[in-house]
């Protein structure tokens, strides 16, 4: 008797502590929503997870995909619930603008270095449909993008109007640069002042060093980027180079990263920032830590004020944006690469802070990028379902209309005492008159879903908790 009831109290016990385990492992996903902020308790987790609680994860994938099919959901490895940090206005989140691709606007493009630009650049000029779509032929490095009936072009990139204000082109450049530009190339008759569009596309800081060092190491330099600023290009004395050969061809991580002048370093927050705040690339004027704060906050106010900005990690939810953005659609989707050679690359860990420190505004302006990136999506998500479900009521308005019309017709020659009838549920079709084009007979009790408000249903619920 000793012997079972020990045997019951060590099962109950195995239990309380798995079922505190699982407590746990679901708190993590709450308490720490960043995986970069706490990654042990994120590994321990995902370890829990994938090896006792297979069963309840596919159960829970097929109630998702049987109620809501919805393409974004864990696409690109996001959080379950999305946790904002930073306060941002409506009209940040709210970024539908008016492109009128018939008229006078321009979208532009800033492609920084190793963030997936040149496979966007593409979708731009050859997956986008289009009344007059851009001709790209063989063998030629631009395509030809006019607006309809006419020669003029509505898209400033790479693969359209190339390198028009120098290679790779930073936001201090192209902001001076492309309206001249554009006015020289073709000339507005009799019109106002283009609108121009700026988009851009960020990455995970690591990534895109590493990635920027192998570009480098096999031979790429950017030399021919002007770094216009203020009107002039910086001296050797302010920029000078990081190496004395035709490239830097064969170098190590380590020496890449020892190079004090290396514009790899917080790249992304130097490409978005106005440069004419701090004396361009003269760094005596002001203390390093003062300058790139400086910089930080204009790559966020420049960001914020873009038209479009997506993320290298959200392939499908960048595509979703720059859809709702423009109005526009891409005739194939994005696909999510996870394969890519930064990734390949092996890294010590004490190797990838030393990469952190050396890029830690980059870091700063990213983890503002994304959220912001994510509270759009998540906005633009909830407005989409808003809109659907006031189109879903005004058609069942309009139909309950078509029904109460026939009912009145129906009713109204007939003077004799009305026979009681069974009450019956009709289908949309035969309210729609499809079932053999009979009118509706007598009295019809009304779906239960009719005049439904849809309160409390999974759309509504997802609109507050929000799946990624």
């Amino acid at each position: 008797m000793d012997e079972k009831s020990s045997s019951n109290s060590h099962h109950r016990l195995l239990i309380v502590l798995l079922m505190v385990l699982l407590f746990g492992v679901i708190m993590i996903q709450y308490v720490c929503p960043s995986r970069s902020e706490c990654q042990m308790l994120h590994q321990l987790g995902s370890w829990f997870e994938g090896g006792s609680a297979t069963g309840s994860r596919s159960s829970g994938n097929e109630i998702q995909d049987g109620l809501q099919q919805d393409p974004y959901i864990a696409e690109d490895g996001a959080l379950v619930r999305f946790v904002p940090r930073f306060n941002f206005t409506i009209a940040d989140l709210n970024r539908g603008v008016d492109f009128n691709i018939k008229g006078d606007d321009v979208i532009v493009f800033l492609h920084i270095q190793k963030t997936g630009g040149t496979t966007f650049g593409r979708h731009l000029v050859r997956n986008i449909q289009l009344e007059r779509p851009c001709e790209c032929h063989a063998g030629q490095k631009k395509c030809t993008c006019y607006r309809p009936g006419k020669k003029e072009t509505w898209l400033f990139s790479r693969f359209s109007t190339g390198w028009s204000c120098g290679l790779h082109a930073d936001w201090t450049e192209l902001t001076s640069c492309v309206p001249s530009r554009m006015d020289s190339q073709e000339a507005p008759e009799n019109l106002p002042s283009r609108n121009y569009y700026y988009i851009t596309i960020l990455r995970d800081p690591v990534s895109r060093y590493l990635s920027e060092w192998r570009h480098v190491q096999r031979g790429a330099t950017w030399r021919s980027s002007k770094h216009v600023c203020d009107g002039r290009s910086p001296t050797l004395f302010e920029l000078p180079s990081c190496y004395s050969g035709d490239d830097w061809s064969g170098c190590s991580l380590q020496e890449f990263m020892d190079c004090p002048y290396n514009l790899a370093n917080n790249r992304q927050t130097r490409m978005l920032a106005d440069l004419s705040l701090v004396g361009c690339y003269n760094v005596s004027t002001m203390s390093e830590d003062e300058r790139w704060a400086v910089l930080l906050e204009s790559a966020k106010r420049n960001l914020r004020g873009m038209a479009f900005f997506g993320l290298t990690e959200y392939q499908r939810k960048t595509q979703y944006l720059f859809e709702r953005t423009f109005n526009l659609e891409f005739i194939a989707p994005f696909t999510q690469l996870n394969g890519t050679r930064a990734s390949s690359v092996e890294v010590p860990s004490e190797t990838q802070y030393r990469i952190l420190q050396l890029n830690r505004w980059d870091v700063e302006l990213y983890e503002y990028a994304r959220d912001l990136f994510l509270q759009r999506f998540q906005v633009a998500r909830q407005q989409e379902r808003r809109q659907a479900r006031a189109r879903r009521q005004q058609e069942r308005r309009r139909l309950r209309g078509r029904l109460t019309t026939k009912q009145g017709r129906q009713l109204k020659p007939t003077a004799t005492p009305r026979q009681p009838v069974s009450l019956s549920v009709v289908t949309e079709e035969q309210l729609r008159g499809k079932a053999g084009g009979d009118t509706v007979e007598s009295e019809v009790l009304l779906p239960d879903w009719w005049d439904l408000d849809e309160n409390g249903t999974m759309e509504d619920y997802t609109d507050n908790v929000e799946q990624w």
